[in-house]
């Protein structure tokens, strides 16, 4: 154990997801080390975005304002919906540049293991876009996790009562993979995703 800030950075670090003891001792030094202005940039960047980014109050997107740049954007076609789990779900799905449809984000998954109910994300919010009308697909791009497939399945049996088309997107093997080196249930998935030549 170190002696006072620098214990304090290591356990700072340790609060941040995906990081252990060592990942936050190994960034703690790195900071120590680095150029001040360095770390104050970093950490003047740290408060802007916890004091100026907001929850678009359409999709649930970050946003620096009322609505985030996808909501706005009037480009976009208002009668596709791609649901995704996280803000940062919608990052991997524009990289791909073949969605041009609008967002909704549910904050999370299903999962009763964690306490997580229907109740805790925004499906109330998504309902409620739907019966305006516009929506005339939903695509469900929940991760395929057993929770993100529950919530696929769960959203599903929501949404398709109501006169929306539902899909899901594929999942199978990555280009580049070996298919000696795929799971049962990812091979299995792309057996059934499969689509003419």
């Amino acid at each position: 154990m170190f002696e006072g800030p620098v214990q304090d950075l290591i356990e700072a670090m340790r609060r941040l997801p995906g990081i252990g003891a060592k990942s936050a001792q190994r960034l703690a030094f790195h900071l120590l080390r680095a150029p001040e202005e360095e770390v104050r940039a970093l950490a003047e960047a740290i408060l802007a975005a916890k004091e100026r980014i907001a929850i678009c109050g359409t999709c649930f997107n970050v946003s620096e304002g009322p609505q985030c740049a996808y909501c706005r954007d009037q480009r976009r076609d208002g009668t596709i919906l791609c649901v995704v789990e996280e803000p940062a779900d919608i990052i991997a799905v524009e990289r791909t540049q073949e969605f041009r449809g609008r967002y909704h984000v549910l904050g999370g998954h299903i999962s009763p293991m964690d306490g997580i109910g229907p109740e805790d994300l925004r499906i109330k919010e998504l309902l409620g876009r739907i019966s305006g009308g516009e929506v005339k697909e939903i695509i469900l791009a929940t991760n395929p996790t057993v929770e993100g497939e529950a919530t696929a399945i769960y959203l599903a049996g929501l949404v398709k009562p109501l006169g929306v088309r539902v899909t899901r997107i594929a999942s199978g093997l990555p280009v580049g993979g070996d298919l000696e080196y795929a799971d049962e249930v990812t091979l299995g998935r792309a057996l059934e995703g499969r689509r003419e030549v």
